[in-house]
């Protein structure tokens, strides 16, 4: 039996404002993924350390605070350091698409914007996660 996806979604950064990434949480676990939601305010270290000890296959990201170009790379450069570069980082938020651009050139996934629909995002996990892991139930 496949196992299920695994996503971490944290709110990274000081930004307060949580109902985003609760609606994408909700949804990917609605759509039958296991979501481990790390609340407010964790550092770039406390994310990947959580995914590390969560053995994930996902982490999703939402920043509203405009702090994007510094908390994305930051965590990238924790991933490669902990061992984590075949887990997919995708994230969303405030970003501006010349950033959106630059951050996927360094190996961020997709970059979600307001009024993305949960079903894009939940399609887009599972998309990655049947490409890139193999044993993991891509339609859970």
């Amino acid at each position: 039996m496949a196992k299920k996806i695994r996503v971490l979604v944290a709110k990274a950064g000081l930004d307060g404002h949580d109902r985003g990434a609760k609606v994408v949480a909700a949804a990917l676990r609605d759509a039958g993924m296991e979501v481990i939601y790390t609340g407010l305010r964790k550092t770039p270290e406390m994310i990947v350390e959580a995914a590390l000890q969560e053995d994930v296959d996902v982490i999703g990201i939402s920043l509203l605070s405009g702090a994007h170009m510094t908390i994305f790379p930051r965590i990238l450069a924790l991933m490669k350091e902990k061992g984590l570069e075949d887990v997919l980082l995708f994230g969303g938020g405030i970003i501006p698409d010349q950033d959106i651009e630059a951050l996927k050139r360094m190996g961020v996934g997709e970059l979600f914007t307001p009024g993305a629909s949960t079903i894009e995002i939940v399609e887009y996990v599972r998309s990655w996660a049947k490409e890139h892991r193999k044993g993991v139930a891509a339609q859970s």
